[in-house]
């Protein structure tokens, strides 16, 4: 298990350009995969691309951003972030609205709005989501929105 306790720079810094792409070209840069909320952690576990098992401790000055060059040398390993998932919903009604914001707060899920509807973050299957918001698409409360972007 390799282990990363700094951030030694970013990919978009011209200082490491010509590094990253002689390394990219010799098939010798390993991606590490990470969603929104792993990057806002300071410690953990993960792996990369090529299957290679990470243990990430930095200081709480150091992020995790796309980019973020843990290791550089004969090979590297780069974070890259992941698309974050949203499911789109939107309320029958004002009075609607309030019940679905307090319901999603209830499950402690991450939203964000937008224009008139609650968009929620995947932190698994869409399926999932959907399934506990049933009794509020069920009552014709609240609706998916598919293709809101």
């Amino acid at each position: 298990m390799k282990t990363y306790t700094k951030v030694l720079g970013f990919a978009s810094d011209p200082k490491w350009a010509d590094h990253l792409h002689k390394l990219v070209h010799e098939g010798k840069i390993e991606y590490l995969l990470l969603g929104e909320d792993d990057a806002l952690r300071k410690r953990l576990r993960a792996k990369t691309d090529k299957g290679t098992e990470c243990l990430i401790a930095i200081p709480r000055d150091h992020k995790l951003t796309d980019g973020a060059i843990l290791e550089l040398g004969d090979s590297a390993t780069v974070v890259k972030m992941t698309a974050e998932r949203w499911l789109t919903v939107e309320p029958a009604n004002q009075t609607a609205a309030l019940e679905l914001g307090y319901f999603c707060g209830n499950l402690h899920w991450r939203v964000r709005f937008r224009q008139n509807c609650i968009e929620v973050a995947l932190e698994g299957p869409e399926e999932d989501y959907l399934q506990r918001l049933e009794p509020l698409i069920f009552c014709r409360k609240a609706k998916r929105v598919k293709n809101a972007r």
